[in-house]
């Protein structure tokens, strides 16, 4: 008996010339799952434990931050980018591709595209932040490399008021340095990133000419009119008060909002009569906001934000096209919203609101941007690409750098960089179009607006 069971039971031994190393079992630890999360762990228990709140300026430069960010809620979120996003949803839905394309497309005719495009953007007149989801629009669409980024850098840059205002308070000398550096800028830059990354254009024109052309469902003096509306409640709604009281600008800021009322009631007549809206709709809409402007018309933000949210209402409510509308609308506004948040608090925090200063004091900006040298024009440009500006306020900064000694030249530089580029800025377009071509564009940025304040600096100089 004992034979027979010494049969059946398995032989535990280990062989003597057996590797050990065969036998063990592998790690259960996925160290590459660990090692990120940690390292996040890590630098914000690091960030947080050495937290310098016992410092005057750091908690000042918080409140700052804070402050920018307010402000920038209040003055441009409702005003200019929730307009902004629902102009680049329609791009994406009512705009065919093949339209896109043949305008501005990279096989388009260099003349057509890079003209229209310098002439789109330019007659928004908007801030770096409120023409990205514009841009997103015409990029997803299949704009080409070059005519995006001129549409990217003239919509900010190439602003009538401003250069106005620059030449106005500036000086002339100033106001038409800034204007011919822009348009210039526009199109040099754009034939530069088309130059850069010719391989994957040339790519992109070969894949456009066997795409088939695309049914259009609606004329185009129909989706025109629908552009028109949009783009005349978004100018008219953002128009900023002049310098001066009296004047046709000051005649135009008086009627702003009445200007701001008939797009409104133009675009929705347009969606009642080729949309499907129903008519009932937007009769309580208009009203619920007319009682609004009515009742508060000092307030006019009230009765603008009653008109965006019934807006949204008449676009979710409605079955088709409309709820496409607000389907590519929301996101272009998910993807760029927490990017410029994040980007508008650390530009409070290092620079502070216009005007006051962050964790970088303002005389260490306006000592090294003395004269006309190399690196003064550098900094400028540098600092002006990475701070954000509203629409006109670069203007009252400069006129304070100038006063505490900053040369023409750096502040030449400082126009032509710092409204069409920011941190938020950058970190939406490095979301849409990648890194490589975003470090590219700011690049380019900054070296064409050293080089112009050098010269505009020897100029004037002599």
């Amino acid at each position: 008996m004992s034979d027979t069971l010494s049969l059946t039971q398995p032989d535990t031994s280990i062989p003597a010339d057996a590797d050990c190393s065969e036998q063990e079992e592998p790690s259960q630890i996925d160290w590459t799952a660990i090692w990120k999360p940690l390292g996040l762990i890590v630098g914000g228990f690091v960030l947080f434990f050495f937290l310098p709140v016992d410092s005057g300026r750091f908690t000042h430069s918080v409140i700052e931050a804070l402050a920018l960010a307010r402000w920038y809620a209040r003055e441009h979120v409702l005003l200019c980018l929730v307009p902004a996003f629902f102009i680049a949803g329609a791009v994406a839905v009512f705009v065919s591709q093949g339209a896109v394309m043949k305008y501005l497309g990279a096989g388009a005719s260099k003349v057509l595209s890079y003209g229209v495009a310098s002439v789109s953007g330019s007659i928004l007149a908007v801030c770096s932040c409120t023409i990205l989801p514009l841009f997103a629009g015409i990029w997803k669409r299949g704009a080409g490399l070059g005519p995006a980024i001129v549409f990217l850098y003239s919509g900010p840059a190439i602003n009538v008021l401003a250069i106005i205002l620059t030449a106005r308070i500036l000086g002339p000398e100033i106001g038409i340095a800034r204007a011919v550096g822009a348009i210039v800028f526009s199109i040099v830059i754009g034939l530069c990133m088309h130059l850069m990354f010719r391989k994957e254009e040339e790519a992109k024109a070969a894949a456009a000419i066997h795409m088939p052309e695309p049914e259009v469902e609606r004329p185009l003096w129909q989706t025109t009119l629908l552009f028109v509306a949009m783009v005349g409640l978004l100018v008219s709604a953002t128009w900023g008060r002049p310098e001066q009281a009296g004047g046709f600008w000051a005649a135009v800021f008086g009627v702003k909002w009445l200007l701001a009322g008939g797009f409104a009631v133009g675009l929705g007549g347009m969606m009642v009569r080729w949309m499907g809206v129903t008519l009932y709709k937007l009769v309580v809409a208009g009203t619920a906001v007319l009682i609004l402007a009515l009742a508060f018309p000092s307030q006019p933000l009230l009765a603008f934000s009653a008109g965006l949210i019934a807006f949204v209402g008449l676009l979710t409510t409605t079955r088709g096209e409309t709820e496409s509308w607000f389907t590519a609308s929301w996101d272009f506004a998910r993807q760029i919203l927490p990017l410029l948040l994040a980007g508008v608090l650390v530009a409070g925090l290092l620079l502070g609101q216009p005007g006051s200063e962050g964790l970088i004091p303002s005389e260490w900006i306006s000592g090294l941007v003395g004269g006309n040298s190399l690196w003064a024009n550098l900094f400028a440009s540098v600092v002006g690409a990475f701070m954000y500006f509203a629409t006109l306020t670069e203007v009252p900064i400069l006129q304070g750098l100038i006063g505490a000694g900053m040369g023409k030249g750096p502040a030449l530089a400082l126009l032509l960089a710092g409204p069409a580029l920011s941190l938020p800025n950058m970190l939406v377009i490095r979301s849409v179009m990648g890194t490589r071509k975003t470090m590219a564009f700011v690049a380019l940025v900054v070296v064409m607006a050293t080089i112009s304040g050098l010269i505009f600096g020897s100029l004037t100089a002599s």
